[in-house]
């Protein structure tokens, strides 16, 4: 087994004993909570890589050893002792057994990491208590559906391409899903954790992270009941549409990495063209403090559901289009796509591009160009629910962000 795949699977180990721990701590277990979890999966996976080399009997025989340590907790309980009974000592020591056996037999590099893990797990029991403390179960809700959409439905799907021009695969379909609500619900554990009375520029990039078209939304019906709030509402929803193309750049990481040093430049200088408005703008606003509207559930099925029939649509579409009209239909297509969100033509177009079917040139042009439309979609937004005078300060620095992503059309070379 090599380096890599060694580290991903005690990486799978962790996060699924962090998992199921932060189930029994919400449920106030008085076993196990999310530390002991996450150390119980690290040893189980330490005895299995060392059963490798020495017989099934290494593994049976730590099992055993942790099941006569769980027995012999409950078997206190009963007795009124006070004290704290967790198993976080007595785990790590096992733990720390099996990686000093690893030292020896296996991976070196695996061992040192594995090791500074434990050692962070456990120094850190203050703030990771102190974050399953403060999320609420409506938090928990929706951890749960993302495991639900990750965990259990996108392994269950077909990878097989189906329908017209045989590029509808269910399972690439609901990984784009997957990703999409992932970044949603970071921003949204971080607005959790940060708070709702943040600043203007940290709102603006947990708006962006989460929604930057909710975030458009909400502040300018800020804006029509406080209009005075019209120049710090414009500053958030213009962060918040610059941290479109941070998420533009994540997106084709992931969804086409070997096409991300072709597609990423042009993007690139548009997030910087973007960061240089958006600071221009904040030296103008010259104001701290704004409360960030709390995001909807970033894991509801219905909102997963519909991006998923949304990505399908514009996959197919792209298909449709180049078969019939060649590169010029790809812009029809991000047009129609970018009045709803950039995510679904950027994650299908990022495919297409890293599957040789579309010239880099034409997909990130596509990419920027359904960015521009979503940018126009949003100030009209702004001017339908906020009035004049929220557009009245969104339009200088949304005419430059046009009229830069429009010069990164015409004049980046082909």
């Amino acid at each position: 087994m090599d380096l890599q795949l060694t580290l991903q699977k005690l990486a799978i180990a962790l996060a699924l004993g962090l998992l199921v721990g932060l189930q029994r701590e919400r449920a106030r277990s008085r076993v196990a909570g999310i530390r002991t979890f996450g150390l119980i999966t690290l040893l189980g996976a330490v005895a299995a890589l060392l059963a490798n080399d020495y017989g099934g009997w290494l593994l049976a025989a730590e099992a055993l050893g942790l099941a006569l340590l769980l027995a012999g907790v409950n078997l206190m309980k009963p007795r009124g002792r006070e004290r704290d009974l967790g198993l976080t000592t007595e785990v790590a020591a096992l733990l720390m057994f099996g990686v000093g056996a690893y030292v020896v037999v296996g991976h070196t590099a695996v061992a040192v990491i594995l090791g500074g893990s434990v050692a962070l797990l456990l120094h850190f029991k203050a703030p990771m208590h102190a974050f399953v403390a403060k999320i609420g179960d409506k938090d928990v809700t929706a951890i749960m559906r993302f495991v639900l959409i990750a965990l259990v439905i996108l392994p269950a799907l077909p990878d097989d391409y189906y329908g017209p021009y045989a590029v509808l695969n269910p399972h690439k379909i609901w990984f784009m899903v997957v990703l999409i609500v992932g970044i949603n619900l970071a921003g949204y554990v971080a607005y959790k954790l940060l708070g709702g009375g943040t600043g203007a520029l940290l709102a603006g990039v947990l708006g962006g992270m989460v929604s930057s078209t909710a975030t458009t939304v909400s502040y300018a019906r800020r804006t029509r009941e406080q209009p005075e709030s019209a120049g710090l509402s414009a500053l958030v929803i213009l962060i918040a549409s610059t941290i479109v193309y941070v998420r533009m750049l994540v997106e084709i990481g992931i969804a086409a990495p070997g096409s991300f040093w072709v597609l990423a430049p042009p993007i690139g200088v548009m997030l910087g063209w973007m960061v240089g408005i958006a600071a221009i703008m904040f030296l103008l606003v010259r104001r701290d403090q704004t409360a960030l509207s709390e995001p909807g559930n970033p894991a509801e099925l219905l909102p997963a559901l519909l991006f998923a029939g949304l990505y399908a649509v514009v996959v197919l579409a792209i298909a449709w289009a180049k078969d019939h009209f060649d590169d010029a239909g790809l812009y029809v297509v991000a047009f129609f796509s970018g009045m709803h969100d950039v995510d679904a033509i950027t994650l299908s177009t990022a495919q297409y591009v890293d599957s040789n079917a579309v010239a880099a040139a034409v997909g990130w042009r596509a990419m920027l160009w359904g960015s521009m439309v979503n940018l126009f979609m949003k100030g009209f937004y702004a001017y339908a629910l906020g009035g004049w005078r929220l557009l009245r300060a969104l339009l200088a620095p949304f005419v430059a962000a046009l009229a830069g992503g429009g010069a990164l059309l015409l004049l980046w070379p082909a």
